[in-house]
């Protein structure tokens, strides 16, 4: 499988973690090759509008453009939703952070799972409302 296709199945098992806990959520598909900002999944309830964008990886560090999350910034001030990034390090839960939480490492932001560890939210604690 590739490391695309193993991306978006990661999206889509977020996306039934979602629907599952009765929020409607939605995966953008060709977020990042658009010529407009738009994250890669959209989740919300009556009261939250979540935006995200999530990566998927085997490593211990997952790196973020500073561009991507710029933009997902934009698209939240504009759409009105929260802006949160997750990432699923291997064998391991979703976890999520916000913008704040990201930790500059140039030209990129990074989450290490380390960082995930102290300030990161689960699956559970994100959704709870």
């Amino acid at each position: 499988m590739s490391r695309k296709s193993r991306g978006i199945n990661a999206e889509r098992d977020l996306i039934h973690k979602f629907w599952e806990k009765r929020w409607a959520c939605i995966r953008v598909a060709g977020s990042g090759s658009s010529q407009f900002p738009s994250p890669d999944i959209l989740a919300g309830n009556a009261l939250r509008k979540l935006a995200m964008e999530v990566k998927l990886t085997t490593k211990d560090r997952q790196y973020f453009r500073k561009e991507e999350i710029r933009d997902l910034q934009y698209f939240c001030d504009k759409f009105g939703a929260e802006p949160w990034v997750g990432v699923k390090f291997f064998r391991t839960p979703w976890v999520f952070l916000t913008l704040e939480d990201l930790e500059s490492s140039g030209k990129n932001f990074v989450v290490s799972k380390e960082l995930a560890e102290l300030r990161g939210f689960s699956f559970e604690d994100l959704v709870q409302s």
